[in-house]
C-alpha cells in the first residue's frame, strides 16, 4: 500500500473542515479562538468550554481529556482510526484526492 503525503494533507485540510464534519458548535469565540464541548470525550453539558481551537494555527486542545493536535490528528482521534486510515477516510469525506506517495 502506498504511503500518504501527510505534509501535503496537513497543508490542504483546514481545522474548519474537520470541525464541520464533527458538527462542532462553539459556545464562545474570541477572534480566531473557539471554545466548546470536546468532540472527543463524552461531555454531557452543551455549555462546557473545555475544548479550545485556534483556527489560525489549525490546532486544538482539550483541557479535560488533554488531547491536542492538528486537524488530521483530531479526525483520527474522533473516528478512532489509525492516522493512515484516518487520512484516507478524511479525504473521501471531503471529496478530495488522497495525496499518495508512490516511491520513497
Amino acid at each position: 500500500m502506498p504511503g500518504v503525503d501527510f505534509d501535503c494533507l496537513r497543508a490542504e485540510i483546514t481545522m474548519e473542515q474537520v470541525l464541520d464534519l464533527l458538527t462542532f458548535e462553539p459556545t464562545a469565540r474570541s477572534g480566531q479562538q473557539c471554545y466548546g464541548r470536546c468532540p472527543l470525550h463524552e461531555s454531557t453539558s452543551k455549555r462546557r468550554r473545555s475544548f479550545s481551537v485556534n483556527l489560525a494555527l489549525g490546532r486544538y486542545y482539550c483541557h479535560r481529556c488533554h488531547r491536542h493536535g492538528n486537524p488530521l490528528e483530531l479526525w483520527a482521534a474522533a473516528t478512532k482510526l489509525p492516522l493512515h486510515q484516518a487520512a484516507i477516510d478524511l479525504c473521501e469525506r471531503l471529496g478530495r484526492q488522497v495525496p499518495w506517495i508512490h516511491h520513497w
